[in-house]
């Protein structure tokens, strides 16, 4: 996070926060990120749309903090001595109603994620380099412990094999990505694809 960002973003409270990225996410999921404005967000939340802007910067910076305050804490805190605890413990962190619903964020941003430049800065910037470096410190712990080889080719492409499984779930099934069905991925795709006994 910036300088600039962390003075701006310093006058807000927790709760006002949590308060605020709530609405945000209510809006996403009502209309769309097309249609979510800074009116809204100041209507639904009683803010004025200046201190919005004063915090936040802008709809792209406020929506992407809103769905990064969803996450239950952070992928590198998690280390149960095996890569397939691991996996397991991230699937873990959520029960299938938050899976539900962050997938229908996700589907709700998808389009407009390839269509506004500062939505797709901001979601790369704030929320997948972050997610992708705590990935490779999981993934650097996993080979340091001997259970992957540093050189298999199938390490480029954990995160795409878990992303899309998550995301096509109901496009392919017309189900939500359940625990059930992610634990199930990882075992008898993700560990097998990386060398590693799914047992």
């Amino acid at each position: 996070m910036s300088e600039t960002t962390t003075t701006r973003r310093s006058r807000i409270t927790p709760e006002r926060e949590a308060e605020l990225y709530g609405a945000v996410l209510d809006l996403l999921r009502e209309v769309g990120y097309d249609a979510v404005t800074m009116d809204a967000v100041a209507a639904r939340t009683r803010s004025s749309k200046a201190t919005l802007y004063r915090q936040w910067g802008g709809k792209a910076e406020l929506v992407v903090r809103a769905l990064h305050s969803q996450k239950p804490g952070s992928i590198a805190d998690i280390d149960t001595g095996s890569l397939r605890g691991d996996l397991h413990g991230i699937i873990g962190r959520e029960d299938d109603c938050a899976m539900a619903q962050n997938a229908a964020l996700m589907r709700a941003l998808a389009m407009a994620v390839h269509q506004n430049d500062d939505l797709r800065r901001a979601f790369k910037e704030l929320l997948v380099e972050p997610e992708m470096e705590e990935f490779r410190r999981m993934i650097r712990r996993a080979v340091d412990r001997g259970e992957i080889r540093p050189d298999n080719p199938a390490l480029d492409y954990m995160v795409h094999m878990l992303v899309g499984a998550f995301a096509t779930r109901t496009l392919i099934d017309d189900l939500p990505p359940t625990r059930e069905f992610l634990t199930s991925y990882i075992d008898a795709v993700v560990l097998p694809a990386l060398g590693v006994p799914s047992h």
